[in-house]
C-alpha cells in the first residue's frame, strides 16, 4: 500500500505531462497549417510577379478581332497567336496549383481598367481565361472563373 502512495503522484505528472504534450502538438499542428496556407498564397503572388503578370496572358485575353482590312487582320492574328504561345510559356512555368488563382489576377486587373470594356467583352475574357490551360495542354484543363464577372 505503502508503494502505491508514492505511485500516485508519479502517475498523476505522467498524466498532466501527456495530456499537455498533446495539447501543444495539436496547437502546433494548427499553426503549420495556417502558415503553410499564408505560404502558398504568397508563392502563387510570387510567380505570377516572376512571370511579368503574365502580361502575354493578358495581351491575348484583351486582344480584340479586328474588323479592319484583311492585311491587318491577319497581321492582328499572327500577334495573337504569338502571345498565346508567349502566355503558355509563362503558364508553364507556374505551379498547376496557382495557374487559376494567377489567370483570376490578370482577369480582376481588367476588371478593374475601368472604362475598358463593357460587360460582353469582359464576359468574352472571362471566358477565354476559364479555358486557357486546355488551350495551352495544362492542367488544370478549366479555370472556374465565372464568379470573377460583377
Amino acid at each position: 500500500m505503502h508503494t502505491m502512495a508514492k505511485l500516485t503522484p508519479l502517475l498523476a505528472c505522467f498524466v498532466a505531462l501527456l495530456v499537455l504534450t498533446t495539447a501543444f502538438g495539436y496547437s502546433t499542428t494548427i499553426t503549420t497549417t495556417v502558415v503553410e496556407e499564408e505560404n502558398k498564397g504568397m508563392g502563387c503572388k510570387r510567380q505570377f510577379e516572376q512571370q511579368q503578370q503574365l502580361y502575354h496572358c493578358k495581351m491575348y485575353l484583351t486582344q480584340r478581332s479586328p474588323s479592319e482590312k484583311i492585311s491587318l487582320r491577319s497581321f492582328k492574328n499572327l500577334q495573337t497567336e504569338e502571345h498565346l504561345n508567349d502566355c503558355c510559356q509563362q503558364l508553364e512555368k507556374i505551379k498547376e496549383g496557382c495557374r487559376c488563382r494567377n489567370l483570376k489576377r490578370v482577369v480582376q486587373q481588367q476588371q478593374q481598367e475601368e472604362g475598358s470594356y463593357g460587360a460582353q467583352e469582359m464576359e468574352e475574357i472571362v471566358e477565354k481565361a476559364q479555358y486557357l490551360p486546355s488551350k495551352c495542354n495544362l492542367e488544370p484543363q478549366e479555370c472556374q472563373l465565372r464568379a470573377v464577372v460583377f
